[in-house]
């Protein structure tokens, strides 16, 4: 296990060779006997910032990894896409010995969970997007707040890092984001997540996801606006759609609480 980086978080974290990359891999709750979740992070984020919904998740057990270039995950040798990192999660999840997940994919990681999702439709038991899109037929958001993820250096200087955060993560709502867990990635790190994206879409293979799936949404995301999670709702068959208030686009980090409430009622469901 690991003990270099300052944050606190109650995972068990350890390096994991897996699929040609060593990633950092971090685990909640590894004895819990229900369906293990698996929580795919936002651009830049470290394993750290998801603990206020792991720590409330402790009925079951809660994977999350650093991507590559972020939190304590080397650099990638070469840049990746979407579906290369889809086939990773799976070859991590052969690895752990673990046959069928329930995916959550928060805002870039929303990407991964959906192809995930497609590429293994039998080990997907049930899909969470959480503040996320179809790529890049997304509807943009706030262009000052877009534009300023087109510098990786905005976002791989610790000061710098924590300002745009601020701005990223907490406008539009009314709750805000401890950013102390925040560990900048590296500049390679952030553009090979903003290139993996940019070239990615769902919009042809979401009707195709028959699987129970749950869009989740904020109001005053300005990030990525609700428009887009009426769009996956409408385009995946039988999905269902929360929409939140005033938690801006971390509305699961702002307000975890009622977020968990909601993340465990739909993964239980069929218990």
């Amino acid at each position: 296990m690991d003990g270099t980086h300052t944050a606190k978080t109650t995972a068990k974290c350890g390096m994991i060779g897996v699929a040609g990359r060593r990633l950092r891999v971090g685990q909640w709750h590894v004895g819990a006997s229900g369906r293990p979740l698996i929580m795919l992070n936002g651009i830049g984020m470290n394993i750290e910032m998801l603990e206020p919904v792991a720590r409330r998740m402790n009925d079951r057990r809660v994977i999350s990894l650093d991507m590559p270039g972020t939190g304590l995950s080397p650099d990638p040798i070469f840049p990746y896409t979407i579906p290369q990192m889809a086939l990773t999660l799976a070859a991590l999840l052969d690895r752990l010995h673990i046959d069928e997940v329930d995916v959550l994919g928060i805002s870039w990681g929303g990407a991964v969970a959906q192809q995930f999702a497609f590429q293994h439709r039998a080990r997907t038991h049930r899909l969470v997007l959480a503040a996320t899109s179809a790529g890049n037929v997304m509807v943009p958001g706030n262009s000052p707040v877009v534009g300023h993820m087109l510098d990786p250096m905005e976002f791989s200087v610790e000061k710098a890092l924590r300002r745009n955060l601020a701005m990223l993560y907490n406008g539009g709502g009314s709750g805000r984001v401890s950013l102390n867990a925040a560990k900048a990635p590296s500049p390679l790190g952030w553009s090979c997540q903003l290139a993996s994206f940019a070239s990615w879409t769902s919009a042809a293979f979401l009707p195709l996801l028959a699987m129970p799936v749950m869009v989740m949404a904020d109001s005053d995301d300005q990030l990525i606006p609700p428009a887009n999670a009426h769009f996956l709702h409408n385009s995946i068959p039988g999905s269902r759609l929360e929409i939140f208030e005033g938690g801006g686009h971390l509305f699961m980090l702002s307000h975890p609480e009622e977020f968990c409430i909601s993340l465990r009622a739909f993964l239980d469901a069929d218990a």
